[in-house]
């Protein structure tokens, strides 16, 4: 009687598993670690760094103060709300710089937030694959230009623009008006809080546009696509599930063009007017802001008040970025706490 088996039974054969008998895999390479020691090494270099930045966050502050501390000693709170600026008298008060830093920064703001979640919502959802990459990497490209280039630009060439096609007819148009005539009162040189806060909108907007972008970007798409599934426009889908989703990354967007308005210097020096007096509130009136009076006068000025006084400003300044930062803080964990009870 034959053993041989059939060719289809032999082919089955070879390939089942031996019973009892154990499938040996090759080891795996030993991947060679580092150490415990190498471990504390990298820990105590990464808390090393973290200690250095808040040293020198803390060396910065006690310097500030002990410069500024004169001005301090002989103004106190007052120097806040004082407008007058008289070297000469050593009469030094900083509520027009004060007021300068904070009007351009919020009119910036004011710009620059809605156009960069424009042009966010556009590279991400709206714009074509051929557009996306040469038209972001555009807008990237402004965020290299210097910002001395801005303020010549400013100057020459935007000023004259908005003295002649905005602030003229807009003089003309509420001339006699109860408080909005004065709200665009002023010499129709194109220079003052307006100028200054349109320059700086501009040169933040490519930064909070390249945020935004990202993190809309990071948004999961099973997400977006269940939303358009159900039948939401984009802006439902933007509006619901992307800016919920990214609310952090957004703020911290806002927060970065903000920091960057707050202390730009050069930009704001060639078209903000350096007028140290506030004659009225209007949005054309030439007026100054913290650093483009450190910027014009640090180098004049003599030590004593005048020089305490400029770094009074630079404190201020420091405490303004402070708050801003914290309340930006404060504001994120409300989001959170307002998610969790929702949930």
């Amino acid at each position: 009687m034959s053993s041989t088996l059939p060719a289809s039974e032999i082919s089955l054969h070879q390939f089942e598993p031996t019973a009892g008998r154990v499938m040996s895999l090759p080891p795996a390479p030993k991947m060679a670690r580092s150490g415990p020691m190498a471990d504390r090494i990298f820990g105590w270099l990464a808390k090393a760094a973290a200690l250095f930045t808040l040293g020198m966050l803390i060396a910065i502050l006690v310097s500030l103060t002990i410069s500024a501390w004169p001005a301090i000693d002989r103004y106190g709170l007052d120097f806040l709300t004082s407008t007058t600026w008289d070297p000469v008298k050593e009469e030094f008060g900083g509520l027009v710089m004060i007021y300068g830093t904070l009007m351009t920064s919020f009119i910036a703001l004011l710009i620059a937030v809605p156009v960069s979640f424009g042009i966010a919502l556009f590279l991400t959802e709206l714009a074509p694959a051929w557009l996306k990459r040469p038209l972001g990497t555009a807008i990237e490209l402004l965020a290299a230009i210097p910002s001395i280039v801005y303020g010549m630009w400013g100057l020459l060439v935007f000023s004259p623009v908005l003295a002649t096609y905005v602030q003229q007819p807009l003089q003309a148009m509420f001339s006699g008006v109860p408080y909005m005539g004065a709200f665009f009162s002023g010499p129709p040189v194109g220079i003052g809080i307006l100028s200054a806060g349109i320059i700086l909108a501009i040169m933040i907007i490519p930064f909070i546009a390249a945020v935004m972008r990202d993190v809309f970007e990071i948004t999961p798409t099973l997400l977006k696509e269940s939303a358009y599934g159900l039948g939401a426009t984009t802006w439902e889908v933007v509006s619901t599930v992307v800016l919920p989703y990214t609310k952090a990354g957004v703020i911290g967007g806002i927060m970065l063009g903000l920091g960057r308005a707050i202390g730009e210097t050069m930009a704001v020096t060639f078209v903000i007017g350096n007028f140290n007096q506030l004659d009225s509130l209007s949005l054309f009136q030439a007026a100054n802001s913290i650093t483009s009076a450190l910027a014009n006068e640090f180098a004049e000025a003599g030590e004593g008040l005048h020089q305490a006084s400029l770094m009074y400003l630079g404190l201020v300044l420091f405490f303004i970025t402070f708050v801003v930062l914290s309340l930006s803080k404060i504001l994120l964990a409300q989001l959170k706490k307002n998610e969790g009870a929702r949930t």
